[in-house]
């Protein structure tokens, strides 16, 4: 079916606004990939904030000219659906990888972050970042360890001279 002219720009303004936005991008072949699953892969990726989006390569490639994602053009070769992470670097990755888990042809083509392509097998590394919160979470503990061990630290001395007072009783007490 065509699509208007009108049409294909909007889209192409859509899908600039969001690589503008976003922080990674993947790609992903779903051939195969019956209308039910790609549903749920619509609804799991709403939930953790990921835009997903099936474009025309053709329109994709003026999507994210002059924009981080601009590397992709280059692996946009048959039907792509196209996720970018907008809150969270992970997101999209996580949520494509847990999909292609479960469903053997779906396969993802590449990923791109920071204006860099790199190839399907990078797929962990993105998947593995860690969200913010516990982004958050880490540097606390990072930060809240040499507190910590002040604090035992202040705490052995009393209970050192402790220690040692009752040594000291015990002995005065067998020699008595």
């Amino acid at each position: 079916m065509a699509i208007r002219l009108e049409d294909k720009k909007q889209i192409v303004s859509e899908v600039n606004e969001a690589a503008i936005s976003a922080l990674s991008a993947v790609l992903a072949d779903y051939r195969g990939v019956t209308v039910s699953d790609m549903t749920e892969l619509r609804k799991n990726a709403r939930e953790n904030k990921v835009y997903l989006r099936v474009v025309r390569n053709t329109l994709l490639k003026r999507a994210v000219e002059n924009t981080d994602f601009e590397c992709i053009s280059e692996v946009l070769v048959g039907p792509t659906i196209l996720a970018f992470s907008q809150e969270d670097p992970g997101a999209a990755a996580r949520v494509l990888k847990d999909f292609a888990k479960d469903h053997s042809k779906f396969e993802i083509k590449a990923l791109s972050i920071g204006g860099k392509l790199l190839g399907a097998s990078e797929i962990d590394v993105l998947a593995k970042l860690p969200t913010y919160d516990q982004a958050v979470s880490m540097l606390m503990s990072v930060m809240l360890a040499p507190v910590t061990k002040l604090a035992r630290t202040f705490n052995e001395v009393p209970s050192k001279v402790t220690r040692a007072v009752a040594a000291v009783r015990d002995q005065k007490q067998e020699a008595a």
